[in-house]
């Protein structure tokens, strides 16, 4: 997904070492920004949303895939609810994978059901490979599977079966746009209103990471030893 995290750029580095790799961008269906300029609310915790990251390099990027929310937190319950281990360990899951399940929050399963979605769409085989980041763990969200209890009620063998067929075996190649030159230049413009506008950045920079591509980048990219200290710095100050 977009954010200030930074995972985005691992695909830039894997693109360099593989040209023939693609870049997919994750946001939630009910926000769909990058998909076509929107906005709303959605469920998916700790993703950017209703606006493009400043660092964020959409020149690089090749595919938008948009998630419905519902896919996420219908999977968070069927991860780490007792039925839903249950049934998952009736199908084939040994009590390794079953046991790594929690370690994969609500926008780590967007990013895995965009990864369906992408090897769906691209037709994948076992000769091809697909990169992923399962970006947070369920430590963080606990108490969302209480509110969801609170709401819809103990979660059973039957809501098992219908989230392994509905949101897992189900997932479809729907919301998704691989980008051309100028749907790419569209997603980057829209920088303009959050940084430049909002946030007094340069207009001079905003075109540099277009046009100056991809110099602009890479010049970051050659300072990730300064930045590491920084960020170590920064973290001892913190306490971490």
């Amino acid at each position: 997904a977009s954010g200030s995290a930074g995972t985005l750029a691992s695909g830039d580095y894997l693109k360099e070492k593989f040209p023939g790799s693609k870049i997919a961008v994750v946001e939630a269906l009910q926000c769909p920004t990058l998909l076509m300029n929107g906005y709303g609310g959605h469920r998916i915790e700790g993703i950017g949303d209703k606006h493009v990251p400043w660092i964020h390099n959409v020149r690089n990027t090749d595919m938008v895939i948009a998630v419905d929310d519902n896919f996420c937190v219908n999977l968070m319950r069927l991860f780490n609810e007792p039925a839903g281990q249950e049934y998952l360990a009736s199908i084939g899951l040994n009590d390794a994978e079953i046991k790594n399940l929690p370690i994969i929050g609500i926008s780590g399963i967007s990013n895995l059901v965009a990864a369906i979605k992408f090897a769906r769409y691209f037709e994948l085989t076992a000769r091809d490979a697909i990169f992923t980041v399962f970006t947070d763990s369920m430590e963080l969200y606990a108490s969302r599977l209480q509110e969801l209890r609170q709401q819809q009620g103990e979660y059973t063998r039957d809501d098992a079966i219908r989230d392994v067929h509905r949101y897992l075996m189900g997932i479809t190649t729907d919301y998704m746009l691989e980008l051309n030159y100028y749907e790419r230049k569209r997603i980057h413009n829209l920088k303009y209103f959050t940084w430049i506008e909002q946030q007094g950045k340069e207009v001079s920079e905003l075109d540099a990471q277009w046009y100056d591509y991809p110099d602009y980048w890479k010049s970051i990219q050659n300072q990730v030893q300064e930045i590491d200290k920084l960020i170590i710095e920064f973290n001892h100050k913190t306490g971490l």
